[in-house]
């Protein structure tokens, strides 16, 4: 699968549900060099080999490298080397007519230093067949991590999908369920869940037990999922062929911060969790545009579809709206359904998992 990398030259990181990137550049107007004309006269003698040139040689102007993003960034996160693999089977956690569903783990790493190897743990379901199937990465939305249990928040989605003909593999991400904890997961605003579906991805893609075809992995995010399901399409250009984001959070971190930070805890308990490494929104707008998708929305190279109920009053209809006309405005080919229902999808669900399912078979059928 191609999966092009690209520089971002974009500042600093991300929350519980948040995330965003600026791109500087700077242009240097050199002075040109003057012009000089020099008439010969037929009887000049020609200049002898050891004349001095008249004018000393002018050096080229070097570029300076550009300073290293803040660790905690979108353009960190672009930049590390995101790796994943070794999906491993365990135990079969259910058997139907049409799939088999396994408790799984595969490896991931901390993005922004180094490659320190992480397990995660998921649920996988693989549709009865040879294949090899198109897969759907499944990225889940808010549960408290002390009460999470594997494959929590998308099981609807996951059993749908498989039922369908798509391997769906549902990310518990770092901290959650049997994935190895990550200390600073909190302070670098989550941006390590993305890197997670990340590795789903390449894990699906490099498994020897589960045949899916690597060009047809897409990215589906629920709630705080939709949010990670933009910053990794921003991160990997390519390697997903399609995203989809239900009742997604807004794709600018301050927005999210303001709905479900700022009202639940005090000020002081809030800049204690950064420990000192950035401010609130509106003491360091920079570091949270920093760690927003939307300013690199430029960068995605898949199709998008948003799917938002009409009465959501988690995440307001207006985010919807606005990231949709942003992806649009980008370049994106993005669409975005609305639907009579809340922020959990219940009388909608059927409807809005057929229309997904259309999409998704649009660009890689089962």
């Amino acid at each position: 699968m191609d999966r092009p990398r690209r520089r971002v030259t974009a500042l600093l990181a991300s929350l519980p549900l948040l995330a965003a990137c600026s791109a500087t550049s700077e242009d240097s107007d050199a002075p040109a060099p003057a012009e000089s004309s020099q008439s010969e006269s037929p009887s000049a003698d020609p200049a002898s080999p050891t004349d001095e040139p008249t004018a000393e040689p002018t050096e080229e102007p070097t570029e300076e490298a550009a300073p290293p993003p803040d660790p905690v960034s979108m353009a960190a996160l672009a930049a590390a080397d995101l790796t994943g693999g070794d999906l491993r089977l365990g135990a079969v956690r259910e058997r139907t007519p049409a799939y088999t569903s396994y408790d799984v783990t595969f490896r991931s790493t901390t993005a922004g230093r180094g490659t320190t190897p992480l397990r995660i743990s998921g649920v996988l379901n693989v549709p009865t067949g040879r294949g090899p199937f198109p897969a759907v990465v499944l990225a889940h939305g808010y549960i408290d991590p002390a009460y999470y249990v594997r494959g929590q928040g998308m099981t609807r989605e996951r059993g749908f999908l498989a039922q369908r003909g798509y391997v769906a593999l549902h990310v518990d991400y770092r901290n959650h369920a049997e994935s190895t904890d990550d200390p600073r997961i909190e302070q670098a605003v989550r941006l390590g869940y993305a890197a997670d579906t990340i590795a789903a991805a390449r894990a699906l893609s490099g498994s020897d037990d589960v045949r899916v075809d690597p060009d047809r992995i897409a990215l589906f995010g629920r709630s705080m999922g939709g949010g990670v399901m933009m910053k990794a399409l921003v991160a990997e250009p390519g390697l997903f062929a399609a995203g989809v984001g239900w009742a997604s959070v807004s794709s600018l971190e301050a927005e999210n911060f303001a709905q479900f930070q700022r009202p639940d805890a005090p000020l002081a308990e809030l800049k204690a969790g950064f420990r000192g490494r950035h401010g609130l929104p509106g003491e360091d707008p920079a570091f949270w545009k920093g760690v927003s998708p939307r300013p690199d929305f430029a960068d995605i190279t898949e199709p998008v579809l948003m799917v938002h109920g009409r009465f959501d009053d988690t995440c307001p209809p207006p985010w919807a709206r606005a990231t949709q006309r942003a992806l649009t405005e980008a370049g994106v080919d993005a669409t975005l359904e609305w639907y009579d229902d809340g922020h959990a999808f219940g009388p909608a669900l059927v409807a809005a998992m057929d229309r997904t399912v259309r999409f998704l078979r649009a660009r890689m059928p089962a």
